[in-house]
């Protein structure tokens, strides 16, 4: 049972013989009824301030899950970013490879081109040194043979 300062205040004591000093009785009575009063007003009061900070509490908590949740979103985007920077890098270097195998394979397919060009051009010159060189005896067989007219019409 939980005794009030009303209880207190209101507290009968029956009188004795050679009993207590009834004034003394009742101002100590009174003395712990007002003490009793302010150690209640400040419970109350402390209760509402630990409630006040209870529910400080209770939102700096949501706060401290709301920043871990943004940190971890935050993680994940950089993870993802980190991801998405070497896939894209990895692209990257895969294409710059292809065209460098393209253009290695058109290099080789020109010199080979060239090459081929060369060796038509060397049998070109040679066919065009060859008929030259029939043109010119087939030349010179025919002023051999006008000088072996010309000594026989000389003869006659």
């Amino acid at each position: 049972m939980r005794i009030t300062p009303l209880d207190i205040q209101q507290k009968q004591f029956k009188v004795k013989f050679r009993g207590f000093d009834m004034e003394e009785v009742y101002s100590f009575l009174e003395i712990i009824r007002e003490e009793l009063e302010e150690l209640l007003k400040e419970n109350t009061l402390l209760k509402e301030r630990v409630t006040v900070l209870e529910n400080q509490v209770e939102e700096y908590k949501k706060i401290e899950q709301s920043i871990r949740d943004t940190l971890m979103t935050a993680q994940q985007l950089v993870d993802e970013y980190k991801n998405n920077a070497k896939k894209e890098a990895e692209l990257i270097l895969k294409e710059a490879e292809i065209k460098a195998e393209n253009i290695i394979k058109e290099a080789q397919d020109k010199v080979v081109k060239i090459h081929e060009d060369i060796v038509d051009l060397k049998g070109i010159r040679r066919h065009f040194k060859e008929e030259i060189k029939r043109l010119i005896e087939s030349h010179l067989r025919m002023i051999e043979f006008d000088k072996e007219r010309e000594g026989e019409e000389g003869e006659v």
